[in-house]
């Protein structure tokens, strides 16, 4: 589908009443390049850092609760959760949870092939971490439909 809207870039902003904790974790512990920074004095601060390529995944009440169940076995997610492409789940939910961020649930193979983990990072996010199992030409349809976390 062609993009005729416009947009070029989805940015994601978040309030973190700890900036200094916050831009560590994101910044130092999940590797993300600080592509700007701006500061307009006293505490007045913001960095904008690259996450990689953004989707914005529009879920229904009944998916996000299948993804709940999948993800973390019950636990009842918030309407709004960052989920991030990475090369190893486990591997960056261990060195998360030892900067600080709050293990959820480990990661798990989903129905979809990926694995996945939940964390509540600084920032007051949600996050999960998903590592791709398979490459994107080995998929097929499923009963559970893919989803990138």
């Amino acid at each position: 589908m062609t993009n005729t809207s416009g947009i070029k870039q989805l940015r994601l902003v978040v309030e973190a009443a700890d900036y200094d904790q916050a831009l560590a974790f994101y910044r130092d512990v999940l590797g993300m390049t600080e592509v700007a920074a701006f500061a307009e004095g006293d505490d007045d601060r913001v960095a904008i850092l690259d996450a990689g390529r953004a989707t914005l995944e529009i879920a229904s009440p009944a998916h996000k609760r299948m993804v709940d169940r999948v993800e973390t076995d019950g636990f009842v997610g918030s309407s709004v959760r960052v989920a991030l492409e990475v090369d190893d789940a486990a591997a960056v939910t261990d060195a998360a949870t030892a900067a600080g961020a709050e293990l959820v649930a480990a990661p798990t193979e989903t129905p979809w092939r990926s694995l996945n983990s939940r964390l509540r990072a600084p920032a007051s996010l949600e996050v999960t971490f998903f590592q791709e199992l398979e490459e994107p030409d080995q998929r097929t349809v499923r009963d559970a439909p893919p989803t990138s976390g």
